[in-house]
């Protein structure tokens, strides 16, 4: 019906076991998270009438919908956007453009069938949403309101993350722009409806382009005339928007699909192989073929110098340094020249933290009240959180595709025949990642500079920021550094690094905006919570430490969960130095922990072999 590529993903998706494990962890997962929602009530508080009931599966639902919102737009925009970037990495994509397949089914074949699971999810979900109407305070408009408005912007996201994948031709650029956009578009519209007046004339654009307001008005609950469906419902309203986009985001796709690909850089490849096959057919000159050498290298991405910007007098060559991994990546363009693009979208989204923290400091200058779960966090934590988030996702983006880019190129089992020392490989990874994502870092702790000039933070707190920061960036670099080495496939390496690095955070506050939902005593949440993080250090450990096991990564796994949970909730009840201390404590021994199998045994951290102890 839509061609080949998608009919072919449609019929092979349910032979594959991971098919049905993936919707049976999922749903599993809702259950489980609703079975410790009930015991915290039950142990905490007397259920003594229906209200009570409806109190819970309305707060239930207020939980669960925008989390299953979240997820399901990072796995549709980070999914189609990994789909495609692998069809590039392993040229692929170039014999698709060879087929008869036309630009639609190309197009739309490649989306629908990266978004099969996403939207397979959804589906094994809605028993699950059904089910909470049977505590009450949830009706069933709303549950088709979240239904509806989760579906559309599960298409937005993937189109979105499909159309910049057919564009830009490096991986790490598709990522980061998806990243960055998807954060804008939240971001601004949440901006522009907080500056707008109450129904407002820019309370009614923000509604009609924020899923965040979508999903916000339909798990209130509503009575009487408000269930009925119209169009100033802002579910409806972010449902048309997001199939407008949709459809404008797939024209432009198909439109541009053959123009964007082959790239530039693949065409200046082939010249490059034309002169050399020139010269094995030809008896030329030496210095024939030294003018060509000069011109395909002048040519290339990584070359900084163009031909004719700089005198003939200049070198010709330029001195690689002893590390040449370390050189390619901080003295190239290894990541492609548009990643100016990604330095350009991130410093616009600083701008915006920017003003959000002034406005949070005025506020609290001005001692301005704050109800709800704003009270609970501090000023300055609305505007930074995010942005330090966005950060540590981007840092681990690089820092997987500089080892699967080399896979997919076919170079990294040359490293393994070269003098280059697996400690030499890993810290000039390690090393190019902090350079070119300099402004991810500098940034920052600028603004964490900006934050204690203005007095929102004491010094002993901005050294616990700047410690926890540190400790963090090394971390998510590391962690895609060795999924990189650990999973032959970019796409399971991408997702399997990104998705940890969302499970630890939003998972842990998701568990937290529990607690506070419904709140009690500590002592009696303790122990589902116990239970349930234990879930999550399981999956963490079968993700990074399955396919070469080690004590280290099987203790550092374990507890990871558990510490991001600890110093969570030290930071809310002020115990700083203790939330740092355990963040630098278990972070900086799970960082080790996957440094050492990669600088020690190259061959097994690459799963190639099995050391004799495993």
């Amino acid at each position: 019906m839509i061609g080949p590529v998608f009919n072919r993903e449609a019929i092979s998706l349910p032979r594959r076991p991971r098919h049905y494990i993936f919707r049976a962890v999922y749903v599993t997962a809702l259950l489980i998270l609703m079975s410790t929602c009930w015991m915290i009530l039950a142990g905490t508080q007397e259920v003594q009438n229906l209200g009570d009931l409806a109190r819970f599966g309305s707060t239930f639902f207020q939980i669960m919908a925008p989390l299953q919102l979240a997820l399901l737009i990072f796995l549709a925009a980070f999914g189609a956007a990994s789909a495609v970037s692998q069809e590039k990495d392993k040229r692929t994509i170039l014999l698709l453009l060879l087929t008869r397949l036309s630009n639609q089914e190309l197009v739309l074949g490649k989306l629908l069938a990266a978004l099969l699971s996403p939207l397979l999810l959804i589906f094994a979900s809605i028993p699950v949403l059904m089910s909470v109407q049977l505590f009450g305070g949830v009706s069933v408009n709303q549950v088709a309101r979240v239904v509806i408005i989760t579906y559309a912007a599960t298409l937005v996201a993937g189109s979105l993350g499909s159309t910049f994948a057919l564009w830009r031709e490096k991986t790490f650029q598709t990522l980061s722009i998806t990243t960055l956009t998807i954060v804008l578009w939240l971001g601004l519209w949440e901006g522009i409806y907080a500056l707008g007046s109450a129904n407002g004339l820019w309370q009614s654009i923000a509604n009609w382009a924020s899923p965040v307001r979508g999903i916000a008005a339909a798990i209130i609950p509503t009575i009487g005339e408000q269930e009925a469906w119209s169009l100033s419902d802002p579910a409806i309203c972010f449902t048309i928007f997001a199939i407008t986009i949709t459809v404008i985001l797939n024209m432009i796709a198909i439109a541009k699909v053959r123009i964007w690909n082959p790239s530039r850089e693949v065409r200046q490849q082939q010249q490059q192989e034309d002169d050399v096959a020139s010269i094995l057919d030809k008896q030329l000159s030496d210095v024939e073929i030294k003018q060509i050498a000069e011109q395909a290298r002048a040519s290339h991405v990584d070359a900084i110098r163009r031909a004719g910007t700089y005198a003939e007098t200049e070198s010709e060559s330029r001195r690689v340094w002893d590390n040449p991994v370390m050189w390619r990546e901080i003295c190239t363009w290894a990541y492609g020249r548009k990643i100016v693009i990604v330095r350009v979208t991130y410093g616009l989204m600083v701008i915006l933290a920017l003003l959000g923290l002034n406005q949070s400091l005025s506020d609290l200058a001005n001692e301005v009240p704050r109800a709800g779960l704003s009270s609970i966090f501090p000023a300055a934590a609305a505007s930074l959180a995010p942005l330090f988030l966005v950060s540590l996702v981007i840092i681990n983006a690089l820092a997987v595709n500089s080892i699967t880019n080399e896979r997919d190129g076919q170079a990294l089992d040359l490293l393994l025949v070269t003098d280059i020392s697996p400690a030499e490989f890993v810290f000039g990874k390690l090393w190019g990642v902090f350079y070119v994502t300099k402004e991810m870092i500098v940034l920052p702790l600028l603004l964490s500079i900006y934050l204690l000039i203005r007095g929102g933070i004491d010094f002993e707190g901005f050294t616990f920021l700047l410690a926890g920061l540190t400790v963090l960036t090394f971390f998510v670099t590391m962690l895609g550094i060795h999924c990189g080495l650990n999973y032959a496939s970019s796409k399971s390496a991408i997702s399997i690094s990104m998705g940890s690095v969302f499970f630890l955070f939003l998972g842990v506050i998701t568990c937290i905006m529990v607690m506070i939902s419904f709140s009690g005593s500590f002592e009696q949440q303790l122990a589902p919570f116990l239970a349930f993080i234990l879930g999550g250090s399981v999956g963490l450990y079968v993700a990074l430490g399955f396919r070469n096991p080690s004590s280290a990564i099987f203790w550092s796994t374990l507890l990871l969960p558990f510490a991001t949970f600890h110093a969570i909730t030290s930071f809310f009840i002020e115990h700083h130095l203790t939330s740092v201390m355990v963040l630098t404590v278990i972070y900086g021994f799970t960082t080790l922990a996957m440094m050492m199998p990669a600088i020690g045994e190259f061959d097994v951290a690459m799963g190639r072999t099995k050391s004799a102890d495993n």
